[in-house]
């Protein structure tokens, strides 16, 4: 029987084929897989190379934003050549260029709650790599409404956190944070500032945790917020249960639509 990879494939993921835990079978699934990407950002990036190099056969990205030079201190999917140009367009030509395997798809417009439903209903697992509140609940519930895994990172100065969700079988964001804080209360990383090398980490995280989901292998976060303090070098992984009072994914849900929560701060990715 004719192997299914060509033999520059063979060459791309013998590390993986190797692997009794992933072998030929396992890299057919992430060749097959879609994931798609929240952000091209501090978080994305990583995830991102990660991903494709990895063998994701599809990588959907969304960001609205343009590259700035105070983003290539950690947004390592762009360089100096793309100051100004969309992140979405230069992490498709960056990811492409890393492996002609991987069909990347970019979303410059904003996700909001007309048409992230539609924008992600076909893909696989979501990473959310947004450093803005009123993405992370819009996405958490897109992702609750379409029972779609959805692998959340955040950073903030030296510390970061990952946690999983898997709609209805373990807490979803809004179990851990119910709703969005008062406008201004939590600084963004412009006007706290962020260690260059911490998104790295986190990213790399759900990147993993993305692949586990898809292969079907190893112990997910679910239902456990993996903490980071990287001045300390400490990671903390504690446990996080689903509130019985949900406002999205308990019984007692209240939220039947999605949300637009643009007036609690200015949407960016990290």
């Amino acid at each position: 029987m004719s192997s299914p990879f060509t033999e520059e494939q063979i060459k791309r993921y013998s590390r993986h084929i190797i692997l009794p835990e992933i072998g030929g079978k396992g890299q057919q699934k992430l060749l097959n897989a879609k994931v798609f990407l929240v952000g091209a950002g501090g978080l994305g990036s990583p995830a991102a190379f990660y991903l494709a190099a990895a063998g994701i056969g599809k990588i959907g990205i969304a960001d609205s934003d343009c590259v700035d030079h105070s983003n290539l201190q950690r947004q390592i999917l762009h360089s100096t050549k793309d100051v100004g140009r969309s992140k979405a367009i230069s992490a498709k030509e960056t990811l492409e260029a890393l492996n002609p395997d991987v069909e990347v798809i970019p979303y410059t417009e904003r996700l909001n709650s007309e048409n992230i439903l539609q924008i992600i209903k076909d893909y696989d697992v979501i990473l959310d790599g947004a450093d803005n509140f009123p993405t992370r609940y819009l996405v958490n519930d897109a992702c609750v409404f379409l029972k779609k895994p959805l692998s959340h990172g955040s950073i903030f100065r030296f510390e970061g956190q990952v946690t999983t969700i898997i709609p209805f079988e373990g807490p979803c964001y809004r179990c851990l944070y119910e709703t969005p804080p008062p406008p201004g209360l939590v600084p963004s990383c412009q006007e706290a500032g962020v260690l260059g090398v911490l998104p790295g980490v986190v990213g790399s995280l759900q990147a993993t945790e993305a692949v586990k989901l898809i292969l079907g292998k190893g112990e997910i976060l679910k239902g456990k917020l993996l903490m980071y303090d990287s001045l300390a070098m400490d990671f903390k992984k504690v446990k996080i249960h689903k509130n019985p009072t949900c406002p999205v994914c308990s019984e007692k849900a209240t939220i039947r639509e999605l949300i637009d929560y643009e007036e609690f701060c200015q949407v960016r990715n990290s």
